[in-house]
């Protein structure tokens, strides 16, 4: 897509998204704070994540205690997160490599040094994209747009990305489109639509608000189970109408090796069945023999018909019976 139809794309979100939703505040919280925050947060509604990290905070005593703990246990604190796990996951990794890199849990040295540095540092404690970009834009004052799963499948079902950039976890050029003093109201709002599309994809609700966004959207929305089988159905059929169309179209190529296998088929059907053996003789012999080809055969179509028997008129041979039954022979 071109930048300035992605620019124009972006605005159009702005403007049409927060008609529907409420935009978060800045979060003055302590960098480390923002870290496990946003780790939570992450691909998850935003009062979910503040009930999560709020459980969190009320069950253990400090952050080396959450460190120490399963990811088991601390998932089970996230009561209706999407991904518990996923997000107890990035908590430990946060805390444990900001306890293995600089022994405290403070962060807050940070804000006065360089700010590409910092977010070298951060990159560095293992924290996601996601987690990155809130913490840049909340904590160190910087310029950035939070990107999660569930705001890339948004993007890329509004048109906004390809699935290359998708891959590469990016969204270029929204940093330009949105200004920084609307940064974390823009970045606030899309992040609900897209967990609450990652929610319900099918929402019929939510769907309009994308057709008001971008129209041609409804060619990329996500297909229930049936309309994908019905669509693979469909190909199916089609590819084998196509195979059949081309065995059609060389029909001389198809039919030339059935040919010898019909004419065997006829002979064998002319020929005669062999004949069984005698009582009595010996099986093996006439029973191996194989029945003569009709060509080799003396044609039997027109034997020849034996004359009857002549009457005893002739003068040779000819026989008279007696008044006593018994045959005799006439003198020559």
């Amino acid at each position: 897509m071109a930048a300035a139809n992605r620019a124009a794309l972006f605005t159009t979100c702005h403007k049409v998204v927060k008609k529907h939703y409420e935009p978060a505040k800045l979060d003055t919280r302590p960098i480390l704070e923002q870290l496990i925050y946003a780790a939570i947060l992450e691909n998850a509604p935003r009062s979910v994540a503040d009930t999560s990290y709020t459980n969190l905070r009320r069950e253990y005593i400090d952050w080396n205690e959450i460190r120490v703990t399963s990811i088991v246990e601390l998932g089970e604190l996230f009561e209706g997160h999407p991904f518990p796990q996923e997000a107890a996951r990035g908590v430990k990794t946060v805390l444990q490599n900001v306890f293995e890199g600089v022994y405290v849990f403070d962060l807050e040295m940070l804000k006065k040094g360089n700010q590409g540095k910092a977010i070298s540092q951060i990159e560095q404690f293992g924290a996601s994209p996601f987690v990155v970009g809130y913490t840049t834009q909340h904590g160190l004052g910087g310029h950035a747009i939070p990107v999660d799963r569930a705001l890339l499948q948004l993007n890329l079902t509004l048109g906004a990305i390809t699935d290359k950039e998708a891959q590469k976890h990016i969204v270029p050029g929204v940093e330009r489109a949105i200004p920084k003093t609307k940064g974390i109201e823009f970045a606030s709002i899309m992040h609900e639509l897209a967990v609450d599309f990652q929610a319900s994809p099918f929402s019929k609700k939510l769907r309009d608000l994308l057709l008001e966004i971008a129209p041609d959207a409804k060619e990329r929305f996500p297909k229930r189970e049936s309309e994908s089988k019905e669509d693979s159905a469909g190909k199916t059929s089609g590819s084998k109408k196509k195979s059949a169309g081309k065995a059609t179209s060389a029909g001389e190529k198809t039919t030339a090796p059935k040919e010898p296998k019909a004419k065997s088929a006829t002979s064998s059907a002319e020929k005669p069945p062999a004949e069984k053996p005698a009582a009595g003789k010996s099986k093996s012999a006439p029973a191996k023999k194989k029945a003569p080809k009709p060509a080799d055969k003396p044609a039997k179509s027109a034997p020849a018909k034996k004359s009857p028997p002549k009457k005893a008129t002739s003068k040779k041979g000819t026989t008279t019976k007696s008044s006593t039954g018994l045959t005799k022979k006439k003198p020559k």
